[in-house]
């Protein structure tokens, strides 16, 4: 059986989002699912916001903001705009096409739709062939322990511009939360399981404290392969080396490698440390190579999924 007759890749943030990108370009739809962190997902100005879910869509659709990764190109921001006139909650931008998918979203979930269900119909209308999945129908909301109390992410993220020094990370709701059917389907059948270069404690873990997603990682027979999101010892979006530190987590593709070490076979290191490729052969047991990870235009995502896709036929087969 071909590792690319059935790739699940688990994602979240701008780093997933190119991935999910890649992949989608070397492989035929019905052999990609994308498992999307939710664990963003919050209540704004009455809107129900899905913020991975949505950076993932408009990319796949070719509609993302390329200066910010997340977003809608050449959005306006007029509704924002007058929130602000009148002293609303303005912290957290809404472009105006953006609001008009967050209104839909919203619209749709309380006339009872699930969270899959309406990721399914905004996908397709945008005319994304792959299998687009939110973790979970059930809410989960990441919540973020830091020296000025617990917040949740989005608080967190944008309002506070991750500058809080974080003591712990917690998955509300993940005790009770189960992957949909959708989601079980996906990762039973999986050929190979792809972890994109995202933040591994607030984008990926989030997915695995789903019930039943982590032991289907674990037991599965498909190879599972990781992506680091560092490269050279500094992150390329976002909190990922200030979170390992605050942690105490070492913040380097070893420190990725043993956070995962249960969870795959393999690890994608950027050229950029190579050298660490035998050290984590030897510290954590599973094999690593070097490429290119660093994505800024399509055809470095499309080179990507294929050096991951190879490595894989080559190695872990």
């Amino acid at each position: 059986m071909s590792v690319r007759e059935h790739v699940v890749a688990l994602v979240g943030g701008v780093g997933g989002a190119k991935l999910a990108l890649g992949l989608a370009r070397v492989l035929p739809p019905e052999a990609l699912t994308i498992i999307v962190n939710t664990g963003d997902d919050f209540e704004h100005l009455s809107l129900h916001i899905s913020p991975d879910v949505d950076t993932v869509m408009y990319t796949l659709a070719d509609l993302a903001n390329p200066d910010t990764g997340w977003g809608v190109r050449d959005d306006s921001l007029q509704a924002m705009g007058m929130i602000s006139r009148y002293g609303g909650e303005d912290w957290f931008h809404l472009g105006d096409r953006d609001l008009g998918t967050n209104l839909l979203r919203t619209r749709w979930l309380r006339d009872g739709l699930t969270l899959t269900e309406v990721t399914r119909r905004l996908s397709q209308a945008l005319g994304i062939t792959c299998a687009l999945l939110p973790m979970s129908d059930a809410p989960v909301r990441t919540l973020i322990d830091t020296d000025q109390g617990t917040l949740a992410f989005q608080e967190y993220f944008v309002r506070e511009r991750w500058q809080p020094i974080v003591t712990d990370i917690r998955f509300a709701g993940s005790e009770a939360a189960q992957p949909s059917d959708a989601v079980i389907a996906a990762l039973e059948d999986a050929t190979l399981i792809a972890f994109a270069p995202s933040n591994p404690f607030l984008s990926i873990d989030p997915i695995l404290s789903i019930g039943g997603i982590r032991e289907r990682v674990e037991q599965t027979q498909a190879p599972r392969v990781a992506i680091s999101p560092i490269i050279g010892g500094q992150a390329v979006k976002g909190p990922t080396v200030k979170l390992m530190d605050e942690l105490g987590v070492d913040n380097s593709p070893l420190g990725v490698a043993d956070h995962y070490q249960k969870l795959i076979d393999g690890i994608i290191l950027d050229v950029a440390d190579r050298d660490l490729c035998s050290h984590v052969e030897e510290r954590c047991g599973i094999r690593a190579v070097a490429r290119q990870t660093y994505m800024t235009s399509t055809a470095d995502k499309v080179k990507l999924a294929d050096a991951l896709l190879e490595w894989v036929e080559e190695s872990l087969t």
